[in-house]
């Protein structure tokens, strides 16, 4: 199978407050986007790398990050007002360079730029994933206590044990997130945050299989999660070979 990651670089980072998308940031030395492309550029699974940057930044990313800096990247594309609208470009870019073959025999990963610190060990369990499955997350298990709430007012606290908390990458065989998201495009009532999301509304027929994530794969969100990044990445480079 054909494995393509697709590094989702199509948000501006307004929580950030950064004055520039949050992918563009630097830890250690690499923006964010940097980290994320060289972490499928040292996976042996993954064949082809393509980057979604947004509208604007689409020259400094492929400086960055262009084939004259990694191998695997094909192509550095602009990407839409929204995460779906990023990730159906994305869809569209693979599926016009199939030349011939079969859709069933691509598998697709979709990762968050601002996860900079996901890791090889959940890069394999995703391509691996896919060789027996069509959809697959990844997810860590919840570790705060849960609650529902409706006008501030807490109405419900859902048992931990059956909650987890998603991340990136989120991996689809071809066929199956593309039907999704058309699907997703037509109904003007949903907003998906995420991919997985999308092909539980509009695929229920398809199980979503669980990767186990990481503490480490965390979100770059927050001012402060930069500095937890930050953080953990001087502790893995520390750490005894």
């Amino acid at each position: 199978m054909r494995i393509v990651a697709v590094v989702l670089g199509g948000g501006t980072g307004q929580r950030l407050g950064a004055g520039m998308p949050k992918q563009l940031l630097t830890l250690g030395g690499r923006t964010l986007i940097e980290h994320c492309v060289a972490a499928f550029e040292g996976a042996p699974g993954v064949d082809e790398i393509l980057v979604v940057m947004a509208r604007g930044f689409i020259e400094p990313a492929e400086r960055m990050v262009g084939a004259g800096a990694f191998g695997k990247v094909r192509g550095v594309i602009e990407g839409g007002a929204s995460r779906p609208e990023s990730v159906r470009a994305a869809l569209a870019w693979i599926g016009a360079g199939l030349d011939g073959r079969p859709a069933a025999d691509t598998g697709v990963l979709l990762h968050d730029a601002a996860r900079p610190l996901v890791e090889q060990r959940i890069i394999a369990d995703c391509v691996a994933a896919l060789d027996a499955h069509e959809a697959a997350g990844v997810a860590a298990p919840a570790s705060d206590t849960m609650v529902v709430t409706r006008d501030g007012v807490m109405v419900s606290m859902p048992s931990r044990a059956g909650l987890m908390r998603c991340q990136t990458p989120q991996c689809f065989r071809l066929p199956v997130i593309a039907l999704a998201h058309e699907r997703a495009a037509a109904d003007p009532d949903f907003s998906p945050t995420d991919d997985c999301g999308v092909v539980l509304r509009y695929l229920p027929e398809v199980p979503v299989h669980v990767v186990p994530g990481s503490e480490r794969n965390i979100k770059v969100t927050y001012p402060q999660d930069l500095a937890v990044a930050e953080a953990l990445l001087r502790a893995s480079a520390d750490a005894p070979a």
